[in-house]
């Protein structure tokens, strides 16, 4: 009866979270403006559920962020669409068996990373705000290098095509990416995950 109970409140708090990830992946409160471009919010309540739930739970809001993304991509479609929704494929059936792995494979990973570094920090004994500031940041620079580096390693000669620039420039533009995105989104979640996680743990403490 316990355990029951106990996956009744696992389940409901994964729905829970998984819903402010839809909610944010569908609003503008999932984006907010930094002095030079726009970060995504959509990844913290993913890296946060790893972090209360587990993994386990990590993954399937990845996977709930992810399919927010295909659906996002598929009906809004812009020049990188091809990367994240199948429908967009430019290369048929490998295209979008490539498009579902950087949009939802890749999602998941926040989650399953966040959640294992969590714990393993926890292990180690850090200080719970260190350890939370750790995992965001983690979390969030999992999402820039897999999104990204799929769409080097996989589709590279689209991303240039799209682009207008020669395949061996892609490289370049996929670091510009990490670097003036990836990196100014991993401190915002670092910051954004400490202080929301530790109101959520004092919470879940009591």
């Amino acid at each position: 009866m316990e355990k029951k109970s106990k996956d009744t409140r696992w389940l409901t708090s994964v729905a829970l979270m998984a819903a402010i990830v839809i909610l944010l992946a569908n609003t503008p409160l999932g984006m907010i403006q930094l002095p030079i471009i726009k970060a995504t919010t959509v990844h913290i309540p993913v890296i946060l559920g790893a972090i209360l739930l587990g993994p386990a739970a990590g993954a399937v809001l990845g996977a709930v962020f992810g399919i927010c993304s295909m659906i996002s991509n598929t009906m809004a479609p812009t020049l990188l669409s091809f990367a994240f929704s199948p429908f967009m494929s430019m290369t048929g059936i490998l295209g979008a068996v490539k498009a579902v792995w950087i949009s939802v494979g890749c999602r998941i990973m926040i989650g399953v990373a966040a959640g294992w570094v969590w714990i393993v920090l926890k292990k180690l004994k850090m200080n719970h705000l260190a350890a939370l500031a750790v995992t965001g940041f983690t979390g969030s620079m999992v999402n820039t290098v897999f999104v990204m580096g799929s769409i080097y390693l996989m589709l590279a000669r689209e991303y240039a095509q799209v682009k207008s620039v020669a395949v061996d420039a892609v490289w370049g533009l996929v670091m510009g990416t990490v670097t003036a995105s990836g990196i100014p989104e991993a401190i915002a979640a670092a910051i954004l995950v400490t202080l929301i996680g530790k109101v959520l743990l004092k919470v879940l403490a009591k």
